[in-house]
Formats: structure tokens, C-alpha cells, sequence
């Protein structure tokens, strides 16, 4: 499948399967996310690191247009690295985010600290939700797997996501990355409002993770909360095959279509 995007330096092309749901001329949430990701990712490290926490503040529509990536550190030290990730569409931020990576280091831990298991069923038991449902060529290019509810129906939802489409041409897509680009779906996972009479974009994008995870599923296990004055909440916890390893809050504009 085609990547997203084609970087050069800190240049990027933007190809069409970047559209989301919402304006066929902007891009998913879960396409800049990622791209962010991959740029604090390339940013070298004093010892081996991982990312811990990603934040991501959607300063306007992200639109299918180049974007610029701007890379900075915030603060280098050998237990944490903390980076600034700008990525600007005609000379204007769109998105502004935060990386937080922690030093990756083995600990001998007491027996009696374990993953959480997941107690639904596994992406293998789970329903398939075919990606027709939706007209964002971005969403086409995942796999969903329903092991609670289902995807835009109102109500708690759990399900597993797997990119499938390159993110960026000529690399792979990172362990990080997955969780984040799987993530930003939280608020369809639990919709809280029907679809077809309300709007409910995220302006944000929270990610904590305790550790890595692992293999190509991420399950999103979700709620949301909405307030009476056009302001909402939608949060996960995230897990992968081996049991929870984080989790993920979006801040909510509530519209009446």
C-alpha cells in the first residue's frame, strides 16, 4: 500500500489516503499523530530511550497540503528527553506537540508487578468491522476488530486497531506509533452522540504508556463523558495481546449538526 508521506529532510508530501471523516480535504487525526511519533522518534538520544507520553494540540484542520516538520529539544538528560514537534501546512502551525521519552532500562521488579490482563476476547475472536463504514480513505488502511460494541454506536466500546498502510515511505511503522495512531479513534470507539446529528472532533490527543507495546493489534477499551455546554471527553485504556500498557484522553468540541 502507498505510504501517507514522503519525507524529505524536514519537508513532507502529503498523499491522499491522509483524508479523514469529517472534511474529505483534511487529514485524519491519526495521520499527523503519527508523523509526530516519527519525528521525536529520529531525534537522537544520550542513552536508550523510549517514548512514555506524546501530546498533541490540533491547532487548526491539518489540510492534504506539504507540511514542514520542526524538531527541537526541550530538555536532554540521561533519565529523560523531553521534544517539541511543530508541523506547519504554508507557513502556519497545525499541530504542536510534546514528546516525553524515558531511559529504557531493565529493573528487577517484585514478582507481584504484571501486566493487566485483557479480559475480552483476543483481535482473532473479535468481529471484524469492515472499513466500508467510513469514506476516510485514513481509516481504510486500518483494520478494526470489534470485542465490545461497535465502531460510532453510541455507548462504551473495545476495539482492537491495526494499521495496515505505511506511514511514512521507506521506514516501518514503530511500536509507538501503532499506540498513537490508534488512539486518536478513541472518540468513535465510544461515541457518546449519534453521528448523524452531532459532530465530535478532538482537539487533543493524550497518550501515556508504561511500557512498549507489543505486535500489530492495539485495543482501545473506551468511554466517554459530555458536558452541557459543547465540551467532552473521550479516554481509553490501551492494551495489546499481552494485557493493558496505557492510556489515551481527547478533549471534545460537541456540535449539533
Amino acid at each position: 500500500m502507498e505510504a501517507i508521506y514522503r519525507v524529505d529532510g524536514a519537508s513532507v508530501v502529503t498523499g491522499p489516503n491522509a483524508a479523514g471523516p469529517w472534511d474529505p480535504s483534511m487529514q485524519h487525526g491519526s495521520a499527523p499523530a503519527g508523523l509526530v511519533v516519527w519525528a521525536a522518534q529520529a531525534i537522537p538520544t544520550p542513552v536508550p530511550m523510549w517514548i512514555a507520553r506524546v501530546t498533541v494540540d490540533l491547532m487548526r484542520p491539518v489540510p492534504l497540503k506539504p507540511l514542514a516538520i520542526e524538531s527541537r529539544v526541550l530538555r536532554e538528560g540521561r533519565k529523560i528527553q523531553l521534544c517539541a514537534i511543530t508541523l506547519k501546512a504554508e507557513g502556519t502551525a497545525v499541530v504542536a506537540a510534546s514528546v516525553l521519552k524515558i531511559r529504557a532500562r531493565a529493573l528487577p521488579l517484585p514478582s507481584d508487578v504484571a501486566d493487566l490482563p485483557v479480559e475480552l476476547p483476543g483481535p482473532e475472536a473479535s468481529r471484524p468491522e469492515p472499513a466500508e463504514f467510513s469514506s476516510s480513505p485514513f481509516v481504510r488502511g486500518v483494520s478494526l476488530r470489534a470485542a465490545r460494541g461497535q465502531f460510532g454506536v453510541p455507548g462504551p466500546g473495545a476495539i482492537w486497531y491495526r494499521v495496515d498502510r505505511p506511514l511514512v515511505e521507506g521506514y516501518g511503522i514503530s511500536q509507538a506509533m501503532r499506540a498513537v495512531i490508534a488512539a486518536d479513534f478513541c472518540n468513535g470507539t465510544s461515541a457518546a452522540l449519534d453521528f448523524r446529528q452531532w459532530t465530535f472532533l478532538n482537539a487533543d490527543l493524550t497518550v501515556n504508556m508504561a511500557r512498549e507495546p507489543v505486535g500489530d493489534w492495539i485495543l482501545l477499551d473506551a468511554e466517554s463523558w459530555i458536558g452541557p455546554h459543547g465540551a467532552g471527553l473521550a479516554m481509553a485504556r490501551l492494551a495489546d495481546t499481552r494485557g493493558y500498557f496505557g492510556r489515551v484522553v481527547q478533549s471534545l468540541v460537541i456540535e449539533q449538526r
